[in-house]
This record gives structure tokens, sequence and C-alpha cells, in this order.
């Protein structure tokens, strides 16, 4: 076919979604674009049919059909990091060795470029976070934009494929905490509903679904959530920890709103209101509380995967959970590391 091009994945790129890779060096393609040529068997690695979401390798040849103005491969580009943001992303890093770092990532910063994220988020800044190493760390897993806390990265491609098993395998353990309307009872629990995307094309938003009714619904899947309330303000809030079992989009938030106590701020699932409509609270507390999203990454338990070692990262609230802890009088030292554990 005239214009198709085959192209070698180079050195640096390889560990990365065929999406990400092939629209960094086409800038001009959507990611309709990509999906569509996925579909229809247009695009290739080694010759093979693909996903968006495959992963390619360095040395791969990438079979590319005719593009939009006929425009040429990129050359791979470094990413040029402003001062600010390389001084901001630094600032962030909770753990450092040789082979992976953990930030305490900020609310409203993405985690990767991609359908409405903008140009700045933490993939675009890793020339920021090499410190000695020859090549940019990986994202492993990701958090939202508006959900802080910790996030690792791999500084190699060896530690990226380990680290990438062990979130696959639900081999770490993370735990939110979360400032959520109402005070879900009984106090502990586990959240059992499926979730599917709702909406069209793009959307991030999704629908839960009866545990039972799973397996008849499209496109749904299984997801649970552990919960356990750690701090109550009488009826009208509370503190929670929580564990996601699995791991799907917008899971914390979907569940926590199901159960009828949205996470305060998320006004994609629990609304902009602060009123009880009897089937559930509004997502604001109102007065001085902000109206941003509660929700953080607060520690993360895993093996490295190098040296053996049971790490335990914790990261630091952001300001406005901080503020939001110090009106509601809750204290981070009056609970327990993993209240999960410590119940008999």
């Amino acid at each position: 076919m005239s214009g198709v091009q085959k192209v070698v994945v180079a050195a640096g790129e390889g560990d990365q979604r065929l999406d990400r890779w092939l629209r960094r060096r086409f800038p001009q393609v959507t990611q309709g674009a990509v999906e569509k040529m996925c579909r229809k068997g247009d695009l290739r690695v080694d010759g093979g049919r693909v996903k968006a979401s495959t992963r390619v390798e360095e040395g791969q040849e990438v079979r590319v059909p005719p593009l939009a103005q006929g425009q040429a491969p990129a050359a791979p580009r470094r990413e040029k990091v402003a001062e600010a943001d390389a001084e901001m992303i630094r600032s962030c890093v909770i753990y450092r060795d040789d082979h992976l770092l953990a930030l305490n990532k900020p609310p409203g910063l993405a985690s990767q470029g991609g359908s409405g994220q903008g140009d700045r988020h933490i993939d675009g800044m890793g020339d920021a976070l090499r410190f000695d190493a020859d090549e940019q760390p990986r994202l492993v897993h990701r958090l939202d934009r508006d959900t802080s806390g910790i996030l690792v990265m791999a500084r190699n491609r060896m530690t990226a494929a380990a680290l990438s098993d062990a979130f696959r395998d639900r081999e770490t353990r993370k735990i939110y905490w979360a400032a959520v309307a109402g005070v879900p009872h009984p106090r502990m629990g586990t959240v059992r509903y499926g979730l599917v995307k709702a909406g069209g094309a793009g959307s991030e938003k999704m629908r839960a679904i009866h545990p039972d009714e799973v397996g008849e619904v499209k496109g749904a899947k299984n997801a649970t959530t552990d919960y356990a309330v750690l701090e109550a303000l009488g009826g009208r809030a509370a503190w929670c920890a929580l564990v996601p079992v699995t791991g799907r989009t917008h899971q914390l938030r979907a569940h926590m709103a199901e159960l009828g106590h949205p996470i305060v701020g998320d006004g994609k699932y629990g609304g902009s209101g602060q009123e009880n409509m009897g089937d559930g609270w509004g997502a604001q507390l109102g007065g001085e509380i902000s109206r941003k999203l509660h929700l953080h990454a607060r520690s993360l338990q895993l093996t490295h995967p190098i040296t053996g070692a049971r790490l335990h990262l914790t990261a630091p609230l952001p300001d406005h959970m901080v503020q939001t802890w110090a009106m509601l009088g809750w204290d981070a030292g009056d609970v327990p590391v993993d209240p999960f554990l410590d119940e008999d």
C-alpha cells in the first residue's frame, strides 16, 4: 500500500502503550484514528494485530498506514520541562533508590496525557526525574487527575516490568483516605458492585451494576472495595479508609456514591449539593470546607522488585485535606495504619 511506513521503536521508547508511542511520533493523529486503525488491522506490530493499549518494546517494527498530510515520523524527542515544573515535581519525591521512586502526586495534576488531560502531566515531566539515571522513569500505575497521593515510577525497564506485574497481580496493598458525606453503615464493609462505562465515547464516568447483573451488562466488570470508617462527625461526614481490591476506573468514587456516601468534593458522582435526599448525600459539606476532591492515596506496601525488601510508603495529605481535617477535628495520629488488619 502506497504511503505505508515501517517504524522501529527506538531505544528509550519501549514499555509504553502503542497509542501514546504513535501520537508522540505523529502528533497530528487523534486517539480515535489510532483505535480505528487497530480495529481495521491497518496498524500492526511485528506483523501482528494489536490494540491501542498494546505495549511496544524497543526494536519492534510498527506498520503505520498512510496518515494525514503524509507526515513522516518525528524523531524521538526528549521532553523539555519548564524549570518551575521541574522544581515542583522533584519536591514531590518521597522515596528514591537506584531502581524506583515514589511521588506524592498533587491534586489537579494528571498522571499521563490523553483526552482532556492537556500537555502538563507527570509522564511529560519525566526528564526532571532522571536524577543520575540514563533514562526517564516509567509510570507503572496511575491516579486520577484530582486524586492525590502515592504514585510509583520505575527507573529502568526491568523494574518497570516487575512492578507492573506486582500491581496487575495485586501483590501491593494500597490504602486511600477519603472524607465522605454522611456515615456509612455498617462502619466496616465491602462493596461489590460491578462497573461499566456510562455515556458516549471517551466518557470517564462509570455506572454501578448490581453484582448479580454484571454478567448481563455488556462491558461491565466486577469491582470490589473494602471500606472502614475511622472517625465520624455526627451523622454528617466520615473519614474513611478505602482499599481497592480491584483497580477499575473511578472505582472508589463510584462505589462510595453507590452507597449513598459520595466522596466530599466529587461533583461527578455526588453532585454539587449538600442535602440528604433520602437515598444519599450530596458531595459538598458547605461552609469553609474545600470543594476539591477529598481522596488521597495515603499508603502503599509492596515488595521491592530488586532487593526483596518490604517497602511501606506513606504520603502526607494535600493542603485542602489538611485544612478539612483540622476543621473537623480529625488527627492522623488517632487511627491505625491499617484498620483492616488491626481488627479482630
